[in-house]
């Protein structure tokens, strides 16, 4: 990859992505809501997609779009999930989704086949519905539905879309519990990017190289 243009950079897996493809070479713009030394990106925020969108000249080969927020960690089915809970995380989730997608367009159109990477959870499945975490789950379908549809849209410019199960990562967000390490989410998912292309497009796959059901 030449330039590759990652959301949420700031920790986790963004910024392990992130450093990963800069150690292989790639020139890499990594983002953050509030975090010196990446460039400022509020992904809800349309003025601020078409800022950042403004300060880019290179043309992105990679746009992996990973910012994202699990709010309703704890919340009680009998009292909790507020509307403006629901709110914040769809807003980033998936309308921060579609927005960089919207920004950068016309960038990545620039690019010979070149790709989106959205990164959804196998809370999203209908085969991973054991209750709770009712917005976050929800979210992350819809983002699942966005990545299939917009792969549907982009393909006659040449763009493929894919959208990935990280796995359960020991992060702020998975949790001390997590079945692996940022690092070994980073490589796994950097080899189904790099795999990704217009014969796999709209495709729902795991870090470890699994197709995912729907």
């Amino acid at each position: 990859m030449r330039h590759v243009v990652v959301t949420g950079a700031n920790r986790g897996i963004g910024a392990q992505l992130a450093a990963d493809y800069a150690a292989a070479g790639s020139t890499v713009t990594g983002t953050a809501r509030n975090t010196a030394g990446l460039a400022q990106l509020e992904v809800t925020d349309k003025a601020s997609q078409q800022a950042f969108a403004a300060t880019l000249s290179t043309p992105i080969d990679l746009l992996i779009c990973n910012a994202g927020i699990y709010p309703d960690k704890g919340q009680a089915l009998e009292d909790g999930y507020p509307p403006e809970m629901w709110a914040e995380a769809f807003a980033t989730n998936v309308t921060g989704v579609f927005l960089t997608v919207q920004a950068l367009l016309p960038l990545i159109k620039q690019v010979k086949a070149p790709k989106i990477a959205i990164i959804s959870s196998q809370m999203a499945s209908h085969t991973r519905a054991p209750g709770g975490s009712y917005i976050y789950r929800s979210s992350k379908a819809a983002v699942l539905n966005l990545a299939r549809n917009l792969s549907v849209d982009l393909k006659s410019n040449g763009i493929a879309v894919g959208a990935y199960h990280p796995g359960w990562v020991r992060t702020d967000m998975g949790g001390a519990s997590g079945d692996i390490g940022v690092a070994e989410s980073a490589q796994g998912l950097k080899a189904e990017f790099d795999a990704l292309s217009l014969a796999t497009t709209g495709c729902f796959r795991t870090w470890d190289g699994r197709d995912h059901a729907y």
